[in-house]
C-alpha cells in the first residue's frame, strides 16, 4: 500500500502546514542563496536547509515567513514574495507537510552583514555549487531561480538587489548575474530609461581608472513595478 493509500485509509491525520524561504543576494559575481544548518538527523549529518518552519494555528502565512526569517537568519525588512505551494503526498518522511514557499531578495548590504557574521549555521552558497538540501529543498529554490528570471523581463524586480544608489553597469551585471548572460551594453541602458523608473542623484563614482559614472537610484524602492 503506498503513502498516499494509506492516508485516505485512516479515519483521522493530521497535515502540518510549514513555510520555506529562499533567500536571495548577489556577492562575488554570482547569485547566492542563503542555507541554514537543519536539526540533525538520527544516527546523521545536520543537512543543509532553506529557512523555514511550521505555521501556528492562528498565524498569517506572510508573518509566519517573516518571523522565520528573523528568527533563523536575523534578516528582517527585505522584499519577500510568495512563489508556490509544494504538497507532494511524500514529500516529508514523518508526516503530511504542506509547505508554502518564499524568495526574497537582499542588497548588497545586508548579504555582507552576514558574510562577515560570525554564525556557521547560517551560510551563503553559490546557486550552482549548493550542498545536498533537506527534502525538496533543491526543487523550491530551482523554482525561486526559474520565477526570478521570468521577472526581469515584465518588472523592476532586479532592484531589490541593489544598493540604495547604484551606476547603470552595476544594474547589467545584476541582470547578467541572474539570467547566466551577457547583455550588449547601449540596448540594456536604452531600455532601462525608457522604463523610467531610475533618476540620476547628480553623483558620480568612479572604479579604477575608468572615466566616473553616474549614479542612479531607483524611484520606488521596496516596491517592484510591472512593466507595461
Amino acid at each position: 500500500m503506498n503513502t498516499l493509500t494509506e492516508l485516505r485509509s485512516q479515519t483521522a491525520w493530521s497535515v502540518h502546514v510549514s513555510t520555506d524561504i529562499v533567500v536571495f543576494g548577489i556577492a562575488d559575481g554570482k547569485l547566492q542563496v542563503l542555507l541554514r544548518r537543519h536539526p540533525p538527523r538520527r544516527g546523521g549529518d545536520a543537512p543543509w536547509a532553506l529557512p523555514g518552519g511550521y505555521v501556528g494555528p492562528v498565524e498569517h502565512l506572510d508573518r509566519s515567513a517573516e518571523h522565520t526569517l528573523v528568527q533563523q537568519t536575523g534578516v528582517d525588512d527585505v522584499y519577500l514574495e510568495q512563489l508556490y505551494t509544494f504538497g507532494r503526498p511524500d514529500r516529508h518522511p514523518a508526516s503530511r507537510v504542506i509547505t508554502v514557499a518564499y524568495y526574497a531578495l537582499m542588497p548588497p548590504r545586508r548579504v555582507e552583514d552576514i558574510r562577515t557574521r560570525p554564525t556557521p549555521e547560517v551560510c551563503w552558497f553559490g546557486i550552482d555549487a549548493m550542498p545536498k538540501l533537506y527534502l525538496d529543498h533543491a526543487e523550491i529554490v530551482a523554482m525561486a531561480r526559474r520565477r526570478l528570471q521570468a521577472k526581469l523581463n515584465y518588472s523592476t524586480i532586479a532592484f531589490q538587489l541593489l544598493p540604495a544608489e547604484f551606476t547603470l553597469s552595476e544594474l547589467q551585471v545584476v541582470y547578467e548575474t541572474i539570467l547566466c548572460d551577457n547583455l550588449d551594453k547601449r540596448n540594456f541602458r536604452k531600455r532601462v530609461l525608457a522604463m523610467d523608473c531610475v533618476e540620476e542623484t547628480g553623483a558620480k563614482r568612479r572604479h579604477g581608472y575608468h572615466r566616473p559614472a553616474a549614479l542612479y537610484r531607483y524611484k520606488t524602492p521596496g516596491k517592484v513595478e510591472y512593466i507595461k
